[in-house]
């Protein structure tokens, strides 16, 4: 992808390394990569398929 994405960093990551995500959203994808390794595989999801993820994730107990 040869376009600058607007990446954001979850709000859960810190700045301590660990286990970081970031998220950028694009006309009719959301991507999704490891912050540590920027350069490395992305993973693209539908809109919908995304917010269902979120939705879950936000609801379910660590």
């Amino acid at each position: 992808m040869n376009t600058k994405l607007a990446w954001i960093k979850s709000s859960y990551s810190s700045n301590e390394g660990g286990q970081c995500v970031e998220v950028a959203d694009t006309p009719g994808t959301v991507r999704v990569r490891d912050s540590k390794d920027k350069c490395g595989p992305q993973l693209a999801f539908e809109p919908a398929a995304w917010e269902a993820f979120v939705k879950f994730a936000a609801t379910t107990e660590v």
